[in-house]
């Protein structure tokens, strides 16, 4: 495949209009329509809708419901609060509801994360409360690249996907192929392989991992940066096998500890057995502090995770094992 290099934010809006030509039943609520976006696939299927996230995510269902691909932007996660009757009570249990007779393919897309000086209501990563669910996938690119394949394939797939895109990496970026091509939703990706010790790494702090990684190779520890891609389903086996090889693990993540993602993979990788005997020390999660994100710069940097503190956690672990 041919290649060059594009902003993680194009990639997204890439994947956006390329299925749109792909599908006439595609069409984009949000609560502004671009106008490239307007000018190439008209006012009937790039809807600009009043500042009212719960009726425009209740619509997208029905016309999901009736043969239609809606692709909803709440732009910040914290916009869809509003609508969560509509996601918990309707788009996540439609499906079974109907006795499985109709699809309801929906891509619901959100920024998520700090960095940005936004304050507490707009800097932060509630995707945990979605992994509750059931009937959901989730997705949590990392890279341009990523952001493009896995954008594409929630688009493509026949159930409600939900696309938590990191505001951090927006301007970020990668290589990306001219050519099509989709990443599979529930596949994780080893950014960096070692030999030492495992980092899961969620969006930004994939990158940061990767650094923690560059600083830990002079010291002369291997460090894998896996990177899950997908929140549901997760990928239980790339995980597990990585940290088999390694015997430790730190899971990094910018969203708070308490029931969160970073939780959910610890008890995944300690509850079975093969991967519990391979564990030479506990696995320690690097998270955002449990406080509302604060508007202070420095304060902010304080309350969320980093390269340093990935390499503190490194280190706890090496030290235990």
């Amino acid at each position: 495949m041919s290649m060059r290099e594009i902003s993680y934010g194009r990639a997204g809006m890439e994947a956006l209009v390329e299925e749109m030509r792909l599908d006439p039943k595609t069409l984009h609520l949000a609560t502004d329509a671009p106008p490239d976006l307007v000018e190439e696939f008209g006012a009937s299927r790039v809807r600009a809708t009043p500042i009212a996230e719960n009726a425009f995510t209740g619509i997208a269902i029905g016309a999901a419901g009736s043969g239609l691909r809606p692709i909803v932007n709440w732009s910040m996660v914290t916009f869809c609060f509003v609508a969560m009757d509509q996601i918990v009570n309707q788009a996540s249990k439609i499906h079974y509801m109907f006795g499985g007779q109709q699809t309801f393919p929906i891509v619901f897309r959100s920024s998520v994360g700090g960095g940005t000086s936004l304050a507490a209501q707009h800097s932060q990563s509630p995707y945990s409360m979605f992994m509750n669910l059931a009937g959901l996938k989730l997705i949590l690119p990392s890279t341009p690249y990523d952001m493009k394949g896995l954008l594409k394939s929630a688009i493509r797939d026949n159930n409600p996907v939900l696309s938590f895109e990191s505001t951090r990496l927006m301007g970020l970026k990668g290589e990306v192929p001219d050519e099509d091509y989709t990443v599979p939703i529930g596949v994780a990706d080893v950014k960096r392989e070692g030999s030492d010790v495992t980092v899961i790494a969620l969006a930004w702090l994939v990158h940061e991992a990767l650094a923690a990684a560059e600083e830990m190779d002079k010291e002369g520890v291997s460090v894998e940066v896996v990177d899950p891609r997908t929140l549901f389903p997760l990928d239980e086996e790339t995980m597990r096998a990585s940290v088999q090889k390694t015997g430790r693990v730190v899971i990094a993540d910018e969203a708070g500890p308490t029931a969160g993602a970073a939780a959910e993979i610890a008890a995944l990788l300690t509850e079975d057995p093969a991967t519990f005997k391979a564990l030479a020390a506990p696995p320690k999660r690097v998270c955002a502090l449990q406080v509302p994100i604060p508007y202070s710069p420095s304060m902010e940097n304080h309350v969320f995770p980093d390269r340093k503190r990935i390499i503190a956690g490194i280190r706890e672990v090496m030290a235990a094992g």
